[in-house]
């Protein structure tokens, strides 16, 4: 088979820097390589944030998440003060939370495996995650675009919208605030899944352009680290706390969106 029909895939190419990628593609790899410096570039800067994690938050990578961290970012101190290259005053949790921060970077920078990995290499999600994602997209795409009815019930009501949602979905629900970017919450609507009722939220900035986000009930589930996903120029973030399954979802980059997610998950758990 010729290289241009078994072109060099953006998933071989971080496997390639994980040392994980098959011996018969190594070839195709390294010609890749050679021929789009641009390329080999790029991945010499995640080998180098790879490097400089590792030189700093090594003794930590290996060890076990403490109980002390929440997913997915929320951090709990821990009563008792280690001493450290900081001085005694940072807590052990405050030590997980920068090497946190900094593999963060590194995944949004595209040089981590993890989820994101797996899923281009292979691993195949869970067919109810799945489902919940193409859902959420599919959701944003619908009502995104719409200019006259965007939402059924206005912030105007916020008080009417929380306490309907939290009826029919059967969960405390709330109105988070965004900041990042300039969006501002215009309201929210009621939707059903295949599991049944689904909050969908709809954010909007000066400029008209419009995120949103979905949540629907997911019992039984704990908390879940931020997942991304991609379909076409439509990009969300999902994640699993609280007996709820989130995505926020829009046309932004990785970086954007991971900060807005972020926000929702700190104002909802304030």
């Amino acid at each position: 088979m010729s290289a241009d029909r078994n072109p060099v895939t953006e998933a071989e190419l971080h496997a390639w820097l994980d040392g994980e990628l098959p011996e018969e593609r190594l070839a195709a790899v390294e010609r890749h390589l050679a021929d789009h410096p641009e390329v080999a570039q790029r991945f010499d800067r995640y080998r180098a944030q790879r490097t400089l994690l590792g030189q700093s938050f090594g003794p930590l990578i290996d060890r076990p998440v403490p109980d002390a961290l929440t997913p997915p970012f929320t951090l709990r101190e821990r009563a008792e003060p280690v001493r450290g290259p900081w001085g005694s005053g940072w807590g052990r949790g405050a030590l997980w939370g920068m090497a946190l921060a900094a593999s963060l970077l590194v995944f949004v920078a595209g040089g981590a495996s993890g989820w994101l990995l797996r899923d281009r290499v292979g691993w195949r999600a869970d067919p109810l995650t799945a489902a919940f994602i193409a859902d959420a997209v599919a959701a944003h795409r619908v009502f995104s675009v719409e200019v006259r009815h965007p939402v059924e019930v206005g912030i105007d009501q916020e008080a009417h919208l929380v306490n309907w949602l939290s009826k029919r979905l059967g969960k405390s629900m709330r109105c988070p605030t965004v900041t990042r970017g300039g969006y501002q919450l215009i309201g929210g609507r009621l939707l059903a899944d295949s599991a049944g009722p689904v909050a969908l939220y709809m954010y909007e900035d000066a400029a008209g352009r419009r995120i949103t986000l979905y949540i629907r009930p997911a019992p039984n589930t704990s908390g879940s680290a931020f997942r991304f996903a991609a379909d076409g120029g439509v990009h969300a973030l999902y994640w699993q706390d609280n007996g709820l399954a989130l995505a926020v979802t829009g046309e932004l980059d990785r970086d954007t969106l991971s900060g807005i997610a972020e926000e929702v998950y700190g104002a909802l758990n304030s």
